[in-house]
């Protein structure tokens, strides 16, 4: 199977997407081909694929949060997270929800447009100074932020959604057993260490009701289940981190289903090498290892 998969790659890629047959053995070795591709249909937790991008639901949620479809893993992340929601009868009028590292992201727009009453948080502005979130933008100052793009009504967004300022290290304990629904979108990777963004996970499904879901994004190293990027401003998760994540997390009553199968498509095949692109960015290289975005599904029975 990898054979005919490197032969794939033969006359593929020119300078910053250009991939060594050696770079792709490493990709394959971690991708669980036993397993069917992951759809977005019917999302568990899994890897980021270019077949995904191009199912037909793909372009609607791209829509929704006011962006064109475009191969992207970043945008695969939100596209992932409101799937997973959807399909558990999450966005709908009545759920309460909470977003963590929230930015000037466009979730909570969307779903306060859609009837959910949601609760943004977001890093204090001095600790997001320090991190260098604010130089980048990537940082909410103020409730009004976070409707931006204008996705939903000023009346029904003012009524629906508030924010307020919390480190995702430290969730404030009166926050338990409020939601529906939680999520993150690539944010937990940059909470110091892998120790922290697990610890991270595992934390947020207390602020769920009984049935309550948690959906979160984060990188995912390809490449190997054993050296990776620790204890630094980004993280890299494992196989192994996510399987101890399910132990943990089952231990306490939830449950979670994982689809290994990284892709077979040419864009799954395809590593952006810096400086990263703005399409075709799928799969990319960090350090030494190579990345692609993973999504989380956790349920509290």
């Amino acid at each position: 199977m990898i054979n005919n998969l490197l032969q794939k790659l033969k006359g593929k890629g020119e300078g910053s997407a250009a991939v060594s047959e050696a770079d792709a053995a490493r990709l394959l070795s971690q991708s669980d081909y036993s397993m069917p591709e992951p759809d977005l249909w019917e999302p568990i937790s899994q890897a980021c694929t270019q077949a995904q991008l191009e199912e037909p639901h793909y372009s609607h949620w791209c829509a929704q949060i006011g962006e064109e479809a475009r191969m992207h893993r970043k945008q695969w992340e939100y596209c992932y997270i409101m799937q997973a929601l959807h399909m558990n009868e999450m966005i709908q009028e009545g759920r309460s929800a909470l977003g963590f590292g929230v930015g000037n992201e466009p979730m909570a727009a969307m779903l306060a447009n859609n009837g959910v009453a949601v609760l943004g948080t977001d890093l204090a502005p001095d600790e997001a100074q320090d991190a260098g979130w604010i130089e980048t933008e990537q940082h909410a100052l103020t409730k009004q932020q976070l409707n931006a793009r204008k996705l939903c009504d000023p009346d029904k967004f003012e009524k629906l959604v508030d924010f307020r300022f919390m480190d995702m290290n430290d969730i404030d304990r009166d926050l338990d057993g409020k939601f529906d629904f939680c999520w993150s979108a690539c944010a937990f990777e940059h909470l110091g260490s892998i120790a922290k963004g697990l610890e991270f996970v595992v934390n947020s499904v207390r602020c769920l009701k009984p049935g309550g879901i948690a959906v979160h994004t984060t990188e995912f190293n390809c490449s190997s289940n054993d050296e990776t990027v620790d204890n630094a401003s980004t993280v890299l998760f494992r196989r192994r981190d996510f399987e101890w994540l399910e132990r943990r997390l089952k231990s306490k009553g939830c449950r979670m289903e994982f689809n290994w199968n990284l892709g077979d498509k040419p864009l799954d095949l395809h590593i952006d090498l810096p400086p990263y692109r703005s399409e075709d960015h799928l799969k990319l290289q960090i350090e030494q290892f190579l990345v692609t975005s993973f999504g989380i599904i956790i349920h509290k029975d």
